[in-house]
């Protein structure tokens, strides 16, 4: 994914300044992309110079609004539509389940209760964000409610396989006793 479709797609929606963006992606595409201030306004200054956004008015202070162009339409269709997404194949999480045999099975154990500790937090925070959220009926609302539905179902899938693996750790080694949590 690239920062620079996720602010095409935003300007996309509507014309925004740096300041705007960046609260929506706090508020909103952090799930999913998150992007600090110096790479956000970095981008939109990279994109300004490439044609694909273009300053729409500037305010006091140096405000800036910026609205995407023909050209940045026709790349973000592109992009969404042609380009075949990048699977992910390196997960942190998964090489350190796949080396757990290196430490004593108590530590595995630890691990992964820690693992489901923090899917059940990352999910709790996605339930809060879905709460506090008001909804309405266009493009962001509504896809930016199927893009934290993913959130949710992926984290409570992370919290069922950490339980799982640690009851296979748990089985394979009787001495070991799993914590409750």
């Amino acid at each position: 994914m690239s920062l620079r479709h996720a602010v095409l797609g935003l300007l996309a929606a509507q014309p925004a300044s740096g300041y705007d963006l960046l609260k929506t992606f706090q508020s909103s595409l952090a799930n999913v992309w998150p992007a600090t201030q110096s790479q956000l306004y970095g981008e939109l200054a990279r994109l300004a110079d490439s044609g694909l956004v273009a300053v729409r008015t500037e305010g006091p202070r140096g405000r800036k609004e910026y609205a995407i162009t023909d050209a940045g339409c026709r790349e973000l269709r592109h992009w969404i539509l042609e380009v075949e997404p990048e699977r992910v194949r390196r997960s942190d999480t998964l090489l350190r389940a796949f080396l757990l045999g290196s430490v004593e099975p108590e530590h595995a154990l630890d691990f992964l209760q820690g693992r489901a500790t923090a899917a059940d937090e990352r999910h709790a925070e996605l339930r809060a964000l879905a709460a506090s959220t008001p909804w309405g009926q266009g493009d962001l609302s509504v896809y930016g409610r199927i893009t934290l539905e993913w959130g949710l179902r992926f984290s409570a899938m992370q919290r069922e396989w950490a339980d799982w693996a640690a009851g296979q750790i748990a089985a394979a080694s009787p001495a070991v006793q799993q914590k409750p949590r």
